[in-house]
């Protein structure tokens, strides 16, 4: 089941967070040095932010955008959604929370009568690269983000690959 998170979640969804970073640097993978704490609120207070649950265990967390014009400028044409902090609880990895996410995000753009599903990436991450490519994303461009204060603190001054799936509208 994917539901919004609330207030109450934050300290896991930190904990999640935290957990996240350490792997992937112990893994030699970039990692995000710090994380918008007032930002993770922001999404939960605006119900962009997802948990998948299996009874009373999370077993991943994202959010979600309506437009993202600092990263995608102007391709960001109010035709797309975009997932951004994707994050797997380490006990549940290997058992395809992304695909639960994606089938999440698709019936998403086709409820609503948008178009593409967006997210970018580490553009040096050629692994996490090839793996959203696997489920149909394709490469746009790699992009080096601003020092905008609209952006979030993790997603400032990087290199990033942007990818893009177009969604069919069902039959």
């Amino acid at each position: 089941m994917i539901e919004n998170t609330t207030e109450d979640d934050l300290p896991l969804v930190l904990h999640l967070f935290r957990e996240a970073m350490e792997l992937q640097g112990k893994n030699g993978y970039k990692v995000w040095q710090e994380i918008d704490q007032e930002g993770l609120r922001n999404d939960i207070k605006n119900r962009l932010q997802f948990k998948i649950m299996r009874g009373k265990d999370v077993l991943c967390i994202f959010s979600m955008q309506h437009n993202d014009p600092f990263i995608w400028r102007e391709r960001d044409r109010n035709d797309a959604i975009y997932l951004h902090r994707i994050v797997v609880n380490p006990a549940f990895k290997g058992q395809k929370q992304f695909e639960k996410v994606l089938n999440w995000a698709k019936d998403y753009v086709r409820q609503k009568g948008l178009r593409y599903v967006r997210m970018d990436t580490w553009a040096e991450n050629t692994r996490i690269i090839a793996y959203y490519r696997s489920f149909g994303f394709v490469f746009i461009e790699n992009y080096k983000t601003s020092d905008a204060p609209e952006l979030p603190v993790q997603n400032r001054n990087l290199d990033v690959a942007l990818l893009e799936l177009e969604v069919k509208a069902s039959l």
